[in-house]
């Protein structure tokens, strides 16, 4: 029976460390890690695909900022989030088609942007502490908080950043439509980014929030809501660690769910690294979730053969 699962691609997989951000650079990157997943279409699994857009955003945050001296405004987070949504949806579309190509598959790919619901009353609302962008120098930072009513706080000694919150996400309203898509064959694209943040006002209407999902929160609602067999989590190591970094490290073949929970409040899993994908598969896993597999992009294939990679279970 074909398996229903939701990849979430990791930054690395777009742009990697170093490198500048080039059209070209991202492209030759979204191709090669494509191949894998070329590879587990072929085998017949059904996708859909999420993926981080911190870097991105952050570029496109420096051109706002680039046009704020030639008198253009800046546009506001949530539209960055949407035009990164379509540029990088676009860049996977062609490459992993360009892949199905070349194996002779032809399989439809459609990216959608997505709007992702989250609680106007989230105590994150009240804490901004998810930074983004570039660093200022104290009198720009004060500048920007003036014209345009940015939370910006001093970075560590690095310079002034802007925060903005990371809500928790509630509901993703295209979720039965993505659905059919995927159970039809279709490889989706969505949730890039983590998606569109948006509440619903006491008179019911929608409206955009400045604010930043976490993509592996996302994807982790976006497999429950379609009814995923599987969540694949897609970093930078083959394995999911403890004491990461240290003489005694160990990899990890499998985790249950009451160990990762062990693990995490033991803080193995920084919340800047490997936390949030844990925390990620916990709660698809505790939400009818089955399997959750972490591993990196190279070595997907082999994972989902139970090579390598950390297998999560209940």
């Amino acid at each position: 029976m074909r398996k229903k699962a939701v990849l979430a691609l990791g930054g690395n997989a777009i742009l990697k460390a170093g490198q500048k951000g080039t059209v070209e650079e991202q492209m030759k990157n979204t191709y090669d890690s494509m191949q894998g997943i070329v590879k587990l279409i072929k085998e017949g699994y059904h996708l859909v695909i999420t993926h981080g857009n911190g870097p991105q955003v952050g570029n496109m945050l420096i051109q706002q900022q680039a046009g704020i001296g030639m008198n253009v405004a800046p546009l506001p987070l949530m539209f960055l989030n949407a035009a990164t949504e379509g540029t990088m949806g676009y860049m996977i579309e062609e490459c992993l088609e360009n892949g199905l190509t070349e194996e002779g598959l032809d399989v439809q790919v459609l990216t959608v942007v997505t709007r992702v619901q989250v609680d106007k009353n989230d105590p994150n609302f009240q804490n901004p502490s998810k930074p983004v962008g570039p660093f200022y120098n104290r009198d720009t930072a004060e500048k920007l908080t003036k014209e345009y009513g940015w939370n910006i706080i001093e970075d560590a000694g690095r310079g002034y950043r802007q925060v903005v919150p990371s809500p928790i996400p509630v509901d993703i309203p295209l979720a039965s439509t993505i659905k059919e898509l995927v159970e039809e064959g279709v490889i989706v694209i969505a949730c890039g980014g983590g998606g569109i943040p948006f509440i619903k006002t006491e008179q019911g209407n929608l409206e955009g929030i400045d604010a930043v999902i976490d993509k592996d929160f996302a994807s982790a609602l976006l497999a429950e809501e379609i009814e995923a067999d599987l969540l694949v989590i897609l970093t930078g190591v083959d394995k999911v660690a403890i004491n990461f970094g240290k003489p005694d490290q160990k990899e990890l073949d499998t985790l249950t769910v009451a160990e990762a929970e062990k693990h995490l409040a033991e803080g193995q899993f920084p919340p800047g690294s490997m936390g949030p994908k844990i925390k990620a598969a916990v709660n698809f896993l505790k939400n009818g979730g089955k399997e959750v597999v972490v591993t990196s992009v190279e070595s997907v294939v082999d994972a989902l053969h139970g090579n390598t990679g950390t297998l999560i279970k209940a």
